[in-house]
């Protein structure tokens, strides 16, 4: 019997010294220059009304370029960085011409974000360390070692297996390594009772079984957070305005070090939510439902109200969607989607009636047939139901 594979995504944070991180700069703006200059090349061949230029193609032209005098820097770099950074030129312009994608853009070096690629077989990994192809030819050990890089969390990246498209990226403050390892797919598939989920702003999760999940942004160590942010970026703004001459504002080293604080505390309140999403869809999945029902929110539409926005966009309801989704394939749950439409909250989960002027103010669903339920735990039944319905035929009222 042949075993399945798939493929899961591993994010380590790397602990590189000044050297490295010195390399580590190098070769992406390296990838930044390439993909540019790919992307240059297929403009310029569309305005001449030639055909798409091939990657392959392209490549072969870099390599004569890089036996210019003036390019002869280009040679210090690996080659696989530049070679993977055309493709992906490449694959943004046809992305573009076949509907899927807007039309790629250069990149920046103030604005996008330091990232190249590493061949995914000549990386190799250890236990605390991973390396990083030509950062140093010598074969001397002194000289090797500089090739090796520390990961910020030992024994997280199995050894000895197939990766697949390693990229390396700078988010501001750290680098990061992305790797995908290929597991065996799980066989057993989960028996027990579905869940119905409801989601909120004042109980982010609401379960079917009565499992209730807080919303992080409302705990105490999350609004200290805000706080503080906010007045970082009060005081940053008075120091624009303050240093600003004529039309122009004067960025000062003040200014610099504060706006490295502010992306420093952004980064850490990041960091909290996507822990707790995590920690919330894990303890779900590990629950090993026979299903998963969820609504298919609106949230462009529910971003519209001013009051509510910014609370629905640090909740985080598109990232659970997602997390629960690919979570659920690892672990063979079937995921529902409930139709837009479908009145979780104003449906009575006992008579079946619909009370139609149910407003978003009254928590407390109250029925005439004498039901008097907390309206997210009614929504969270009714959406179990909805979800029986689908997959078994049963009647959702």
């Amino acid at each position: 019997m042949m075993v399945k594979k798939m493929i899961k995504t591993i994010r380590v944070m790397l602990l590189p010294n000044n050297k490295q991180e010195t390399k580590l700069f190098q070769y992406a703006r390296t990838a930044r220059f390439a993909y540019n200059w790919a992307l240059a090349k297929e403009q310029e061949n569309y305005k001449n009304g030639g055909k798409f230029i091939s990657d392959g193609d392209l490549r072969k032209e870099f390599t004569q370029l890089k036996k210019t005098e003036k390019y002869a820097w280009l040679n210090d770099i690996s080659n696989n960085v530049t070679k993977q950074a055309i493709k992906d030129a490449c694959h943004a312009y046809k992305r573009f011409f076949n509907g899927i994608a807007g039309f790629p853009k250069f990149k920046s070096r103030k604005h996008s974000s330091p990232s190249f690629y590493q061949d995914n077989i000549k990386i190799q990994f250890t236990d605390t360390h991973v390396k990083v192809e030509g950062f140093v030819v010598s074969k001397k050990k002194n000289k090797q070692k500089r090739n090796y890089i520390r990961l910020a969390e030992q024994g997280r990246i199995p050894t000895g297996c197939k990766y697949n498209n390693p990229r390396i990226k700078h988010d501001g403050i750290n680098w990061w390594i992305t790797v995908g390892v290929e597991y065996e797919d799980s066989v057993s598939c989960p028996s027990k009772e579905g869940i119905g989920i409801d989601l909120g702003i004042k109980n982010f999760v609401v379960c079917s079984d009565r499992k209730k999940y807080k919303n992080i942004n409302q705990t105490s160590k999350v609004k200290k957070l805000e706080k503080r942010k906010r007045r970082l970026q009060r005081s940053i703004s008075r120091r624009y305005e303050k240093n600003k001459e004529g039309g122009n504002y004067c960025k000062t080293s003040n200014i610099v070090k504060s706006e490295k604080e502010l992306l420093r505390l952004n980064h850490r309140l990041t960091n909290i939510r996507q822990n707790y999403l995590h920690q919330v869809t894990s303890e779900i999945i590990k629950r090993e439902p026979s299903f998963i029902c969820m609504e298919d929110l609106n949230v462009s539409g529910m971003m519209k109200n001013k009051h509510l926005s910014k609370a629905i966009q640090q909740v985080g309801f598109y990232e659970f969607r997602k997390q629960m989704e690919y979570k659920s394939v690892w672990n063979h749950i079937a995921v529902i989607i409930a139709d837009r439409f479908f009145p979780s909250s104003k449906l009575c989960s006992c008579c079946g009636r619909i009370k139609k002027d149910l407003k978003l103010s009254e928590r407390i669903y109250q029925c005439e047939c004498g039901n008097v339920m907390d309206r997210d735990d009614q929504a969270a039944l009714n959406l179990k139901r909805y979800g029986e319905h689908v997959l078994f035929g049963q009647s959702v009222t």
